[in-house]
């Protein structure tokens, strides 16, 4: 069975205009940088004031700008301290001060400036520096080069003879000519040696390589203080041994000068420990923290070695003259503390030395020791402090969470980083507790430790907000502990720290998940909310009417490179991989390639042509003076060069190549082929799930089923000959599109119906609910009951006095039975019954809704579902037999099985949802035909949905998520996951199906809107949740047999597009495979 999904748009009239519509998410505010002048000023207004009882606010003290006036230039004096001393600013010189203040027109303004991306030194930058792989290069060409020159000094201490030194500085430029004492040090053998012009050649090629480099990094690494950069020790060193080189080019007495060129072996040391970290980030592996560890102190060890051997032999040149190979033993000797005595220094230079090589050996060794000893230790836990400067200098983001499990840190560092933009950003973790043992072993490998930082301490306490550097974060994410029993209670502490954000950080852009919608409004302030029941419940309820909508959803706000599943024998499997790398982009019409020939046309001509010539599925657009987002408008709507295009696509557009050919040269005699060539693989059904537009309904009073949408035309459908699609208007008639009124009825069920379903279709009516559950719940326009029903009628159960019926059966409903199982009656259900009891939903295809509550409701719940039609509730759980066949679940097309709070916590975290499916797995037995929709705990645990333990293919799944398969000959090593996915069960048929959901997977909408600010407003629209005027909706519709003469999706979205204005943005296929035992269905 074959299921497209697409969102079917809807010309509609805003009925009033106080209605309130859902808003596009606002990028954050930017960050003010007059915070301290602010309070400058207001501390002066305090002083004059002091003899008031109380701050009174002098307006006549207070002049206003005028507003040509202009900013008078920097004094001259100030620019070149500035250029050397960096961030310093001019406001404590008394004269300028008072020079500046006497009127406001000379108001100090400061001005931040915004380096342009394409500017040569930003691309310089970018190849040196940012980019991990090019960098990885430049450290390793650096690191080659200094191994180089420690190898030519070794080759010229080989080669060097001290008695034919020759010293331009002495009488006949030699040193054996100097007069000798006996006792006496021979300083001319210190400062000059015998060098041969070929390694002076090449020393001094490298010298100028070296030194360039080093200017080149320095100028790109400049972040405002040169002095910083000019007092670093590899600075230091770089200078030292590439300099005198330089100077023996123009000076040629000086090539023979000593340079001590054995010192490269530290900076050697340093660009190989970048360069490791590079090659992690670059290959997204790593080793262990304890690895790392240990290959930095070994490197460490030999280049003290290395250095005391190379000190301490040129030091005895003017002694007893040493042989390397000697001085190196003498260093072994001495550092491992055995000290045999045979080999000493004899001068005091090089004793000196030895004495200055055991200090610093005291020094570093014990502390990388240390480092080493304490890696496992309790002082980790607390993570110290964000440096200031690196805050400043760097970008990072604060997770606030109240306890961190290795699922949750997973989630947020796959998906945060999966975008190549932050892959700079740092990640601040602020938790109250101790770090958990699993949490800590990820943050210490290096592909982590570079970038994560834990930091034990609480959300409520500025010191706290302090070390995390609040202030000066680029966003905040406050995550809430949905495995809580008292979900309420875990609200309110997201609320608190939200609050406390808020106050400490102002201007920090939050990102703020809760669980109950009705404590929403208490973070109204926060740029970003996402309420894990309202999508979940909606979600849910989706399920039911369009199949597998919280996979889709799940695929869509889920980051992947589409490489899933592509060495897998199963063909679905491999195009279920590939379109799993859809998202959602945006781009503005007037620089855009794919839709900026569309200026003037219409919404739909615009998807049409869009997807015909590159494949991109265009769903919504936002006017540049509205702050809505429309899904599919319709034909209506006329593309403006400022409107703001949203489209689903593998990648966006700025990162795509154009090839424009001819396509009709290029497929000329080729035979069209199709999936449903084969007569074998029929019988084979759909469903589209489309944004289609309630308008084209109206135009016919009589409009056809849902089939015939597909009709096959009549004017060329005989034959061999392809059926042609008609095209699309580029402009929309507007005699042929009749005004739409949101409170007529635009369901087929009115002319079509009979009698008695006439009367029942009648009772209806549309307009909008008139009790909200909670503060903030979007009104949402419904098929509503004239009257509000008695809380006696809503009990299914049990009889009244205005009714006898007592279970499903006595209703006699037409329609099948959507049973819900909860455990209470919270206002989340409210979502659940709002998209199925939606104006656009036809009359006649209600589904009766049934909650099955383990704890009866309370009267306030009650009063806001009373206005509903065919809904209903009974006590009950789903391990009773009779409670299921009371409640009418053979007579039921769907069952949801809510999660419940009471099993969210358990001794063993993944122990949660051991009842729930247990319980289902029972049901599925009992009922198989019945479609069981599952929400659990653990995304992990969806490997025991409908489990059997001898199917075949489920065995094949499971082996394809832990190890994909290699070519021949080649070792299979290659997991999953390391493929681009974060979805470890994603090839799972429940999940696929969309028989099973877990709320944790929708995580990644928060996470994914730091990016794409508009995600959760396209997710609401999709969802039901909000409303806009003119926007289209989530539906159905099933393809059957006769409709395979579209062959193609591409087809398919064409002739959608040309007939009924629907944009088909997903297809969800069912079809009986090869394993008795088994199913397949992917979406």
């Amino acid at each position: 069975m074959n299921f497209f999904f697409n969102l079917r748009g809807t010309f509609v009239k805003q009925i009033a205009e106080d209605r309130p519509v859902a808003e596009a998410a606002m990028s954050p505010p930017r960050r003010s940088s007059s915070s301290h002048g602010d309070r400058t000023s207001t501390e002066n207004l305090q002083k004059n004031n002091s003899s008031n009882s109380g701050v009174i606010l002098d307006i006549s003290t207070l002049k206003m700008a005028e507003v040509d006036s202009e900013v008078p230039p920097l004094p001259p004096r100030y620019r070149f301290r500035d250029l050397l001393l960096g961030d310093q600013t001019f406001q404590n010189d008394d004269r300028y001060q008072e020079e500046y203040s006497m009127d406001s027109t000379n108001a100090q303004v400061q001005v931040e400036f915004y380096v342009n991306e394409n500017t040569f030194k930003e691309r310089l930058k970018l190849f040196f520096i940012k980019n991990q792989r090019s960098s990885l290069r430049i450290r390793l060409f650096n690191f080659s080069l200094k191994i180089l020159t420690c190898a030519l000094y070794i080759l010229r201490v080989s080669l060097d003879n001290p008695k034919d030194t020759p010293c331009p500085m002495c009488q006949n430029n030699s040193l054996t000519n100097t007069t000798e004492t006996p006792g006496e040090i021979k300083w001319g053998y210190i400062f000059w040696v015998n060098r041969r012009v070929p390694v002076w050649a090449i020393q001094v090629t490298v010298a100028l390589i070296s030194f360039l480099e080093t200017m080149l990094i320095t100028y790109l690494s400049y972040k405002g203080n040169i002095w910083e950069q000019i007092f670093q020790i590899s600075f230091i060193l770089e200078m030292i041994n590439t300099v005198p080189f330089i100077i023996t080019i123009f000076w040629p007495p000086l090539r023979n000068i000593f340079v001590p060129v054995f010192l490269n072996c530290w900076l050697a040391k340093g660009a190989l420990e970048n360069m490791i970290n590079d090659f992690h980030r670059a290959i997204q592996r790593t080793h262990s923290a304890m690895f790392n560890q240990v290959f930095i102190l070994i490197c460490t060890l030999l280049c003290l070695v290395f250095t005391g051997a190379c000190g301490i032999q040129h030091l005895e040149r003017a002694g007893k003259e040493l042989s390397l190979f000697d001085s190196f033993y003498f260093c072994i000797v001495t550092f491992s503390t055995v000290g045999y005595g045979d080999v000493t220094p004899q001068i005091w230079p090089s004793q000196l030395l030895v004495v200055i090589l055991i200090c610093v050996a005291l020094v570093v060794l014990p502390l990388q020791f240390e480092e080493l000893a304490y890696l496992w230790m309790e002082s980790q836990k607390l993570g110290g402090n964000y440096s200031r400067h690196r805050a400043q200098t760097e970008k990072h983001v604060v997770l606030c969470v109240s306890s961190l499990k290795i699922d949750l840190l997973m989630d947020f560092l796959n998906e945060f980083y999966a975008h190549p933009r932050l892959q700079d950003y740092y990640v601040v973790i602020l938790c109250p507790t101790e770090i958990d043992i699993q949490v800590r072993r990820i943050l210490q490998i290096p592909l982590w430790s570079q970038r994560v930082i834990y930091l034990q301490g609480s959300a409520l306490k500025d010191q706290d907000l302090m070390r995390a550097k609040m202030d000066d974060a680029e966003a905040c994410f406050i995550l809430s502990s949905r495995n809580e029993v008292d979900r309420t209670a875990a609200d309110h502490q997201t609320i608190l720290r939200a609050w406390a954000a808020k106050d400490f950080a102002p201007n920090c852009p939050l990102y703020v998940q809760i669980l109950k919608p009705e404590n929403k409004f208490h973070v109204k302030f926060a740029d970003h909310v996402v309420c894990e029941e309202e999508f979940k419940y909606a979600m849910l309820a989706l399920n039911c009417v369009c199949p597998a909508t919280s996979t889709l959803v799940t695929l869509l706000v889920h980051t992947s490179r589409g490489q899933e599943g592509q060495l897998s024998p199963e063909q679905w499997q491999r195009t279920y991989g590939r379109c799993s790398g859809n998202e959602v982009y945006h781009i503005r019409l007037c620089d855009s390639k794919f839709f900026g020939e569309y200026d003037g046309k219409s919404f739909t001509y615009a998807s049409f042509h869009a997807h015909k010539k590159y494949g991109v599925c265009l769903i919504g657009v936002k006017r540049e003076d509205n702050k809505s987002i429309m899904l599919n408008p319709g034909p209506r709507h006329i593309m403006a060069a400022t409107d703001t295009c949203y489209y689903i696509n593998i990648t966006k557009e700025e990162n795509s190549a154009f090839i424009f050919k001819q396509e009709e040269k290029h497929n000329k005699g080729l035979p069209v082929t199709g999936l449903y060539d084969a007569p074998s693989r029929l019988p084979v059904h759909s469903i589209i799930a489309s944004m289609g537009t309630v308008a084209i309904d109206l135009q016919n009073p009589d409009p056809p089923e849902e089939s015939s949408k597909l009709t096959l035309p009549t004017e060329n459908g005989a034959g061999s000959r392809r059926p042609s699609i008609a095209p699309v208007l580029e402009i929309a008639d507007s005699s042929a599109i009749l005004p739409c009124d949101l409170l007529s009825d635009q369901s087929e069920d009115e002319t079509n119906q009979s009698d008695e379903e006439g009367s029942v279709g009648s009772d209806f009516v549309k307009g909008y609910p008139p009790n909200s559950p909670y503060i903030g719940s979007s009104p949402t326009l419904c098929h509503l009951l004239p009257q509000k029903a008695p809380f006696c009628c809503l009990r299914l159960d049990k009889g009244c006095t205005h009714n006898s019926f007592e279970d499903a059966k006595a209703y006699g409903f037409k329609n099948k039975l959507i049973i819900v199982s909860a455990e209470m009656a919270g206002n989340g259900l409210y979502n659940f019954i709002v998209p199925l009891r939606a104006y656009y939903r036809p009359r006649k295809e209600l589904n009766p809704i049934v909650l099955l509550l383990d704890y009866p409701p309370d009267n306030h719940f009650l009063e806001a579902i009373c206005c509903f039609p065919m809904v209903y509730f009974m006590a009950g759980t789903i391990d009773n037999l009779d409670n299921l066949l009371q409640c009418g679940i053979i007579y039921a097309d769907n069952l949801v099985v809510v999660d419940k709070e009471s099993t969210m916590s358990a001794e063993e975290d993944y122990m949660a949802d051991a009842k729930t499916i247990v319980n289902v797995q029972t049901m599925f037995r009992l009922f198989p035909s019945l479609s069981i929709i599952t929400e659990l705990t653990h995304p992990s645990n969806m490997r025991f949905m409908q489990f059997r333990a001898k199917d075949c293919y489920s065995l094949a799944l499971s082996k394809l998520e832990k190890v994909s398969c290699s070519g021949p000959g080649t070792e299979t090593v290659t997991i999953e996951r390391d493929k681009g996915s974060n979805l470890a069960f994603m090839f799972r048929l429940p999940f696929a199906a969309g028989r099973v959901f877990s709320i944790s997977m929708l995580d990644t909408l928060l996470y994914q809107s730091f990016v794409k600010d508009y995600m959760i407003a396209i997710a609401r629209l999709l969802l039901g949740l909000d409303t806009t005027p003119g926007s289209g909706y989530l539906c159905a519709m099933k393809i059957t047999e006769e409709d395979l003469w579209i062959r193609t999706y591409g087809r398919l979205f064409q002739k959608l597009c040309s007939s009924s204005a629907e944009i088909p943005i997903g297809i969800y296929r069912t079809e009986s495979h090869m394993f008795s035992t088994s199913e397949a269905s992917s979406v």
